[in-house]
């Protein structure tokens, strides 16, 4: 089980990376405005996704190019793997695997998001 985080540079990273976050807001109007044009394009996601497709999407030419934009503007301790995670949680991409039960929920909020963002 996690406990407090103790190492230094980490915490010094999160303050860091917080202060960066508002200067996000501040240039794109959200943090939705930035992360979201990283949605990666169609020949980069796999034609079926199932647990050894999966299993390979760990850093993504779009997980790379994010994390490079963010270390570009100040951001630290993110990487690629962390980048795509990030990806992952928000709804980005959508790995649930074909068959889950909430693949097509998670993919209609998605869709119903990217309606939403500006042009």
């Amino acid at each position: 089980m996690g406990g407090i985080v103790r190492h230094r540079p980490k915490v010094e990273s999160t303050i860091n990376n917080a202060r960066r976050a508002g200067e996000l807001v501040e240039e794109w109007g959200s943090l939705a405005a930035f992360f979201w044009r990283y949605v990666p394009p169609e020949q980069e996601r796999p034609q079926r996704l199932d647990r050894a497709a999966i299993a390979t999407l760990s850093k993504t030419p779009t997980s790379i190019a994010l994390a490079q934009a963010l270390k570009d503007r100040g951001w630290s301790f993110v990487g690629p793997t962390t980048a795509y995670a990030f990806m992952q949680s928000v709804g980005i991409v959508n790995d649930h695997v074909e068959g889950c039960d909430r693949r097509p929920v998670v993919e209609q909020a998605r869709q119903h998001f990217l309606a939403q963002l500006p042009r």
